[in-house]
């Protein structure tokens, strides 16, 4: 299959903390289908902050719930802290994001369609480029209050 350029044009090194195998796995693929690349998986929060710290990732997709708990937010909270790395959190759990997303750009709720995460992505890609992205094709991506957009 040939690779597919983002819409952004930009590709970006992402890395999943996710504790379901099947569902990392799947996001793995959507990631590559969309002309990312996957710079791992962690399913705890102690693998996921080593992970991040290790790669700098571009972006972090973060669940809430991990193998050792809600420890979701304190991953957040360590990845966001490097300027490196943008934050979005996926997740089913939303309600336990706290007010200030813990350093997070937004959410993509679960279940979540490949559409949504293109998109997510997408605006990421251009926030992160200094461009004000439009929040118009936002559809399942919401972001944290104080987000440009």
């Amino acid at each position: 299959m040939p690779e597919v350029k983002p819409a952004s044009g930009e590709a970006l090194r992402i890395l999943v903390v996710e504790d379901e195998v099947l569902i990392a796995l799947e996001l793995e693929c959507l990631l590559e289908d969309l002309g990312h690349v996957s710079v791992g998986v962690a399913g705890a929060s102690a693998e996921a902050i080593a992970l991040g710290r290790s790669t700098a990732p571009d972006v972090a997709l973060v669940d809430i719930h991990l193998t050792d708990g809600p420890t979701g937010v304190e991953v957040a909270r360590a990845l966001s802290a490097d300027p490196r790395t943008t934050v979005v959190f996926m997740t089913a759990n939303a309600k336990r994001i706290p007010p200030d997303f813990a350093g997070a750009v937004g959410v993509i709720a679960k279940p979540y369609s490949e559409r949504t995460v293109a998109s997510a992505l997408d605006y990421v890609a251009r926030f992160r480029s200094g461009h004000v992205p439009s929040t118009e094709t936002l559809d399942g991506f919401c972001l944290a209050p104080g987000t440009a957009g």
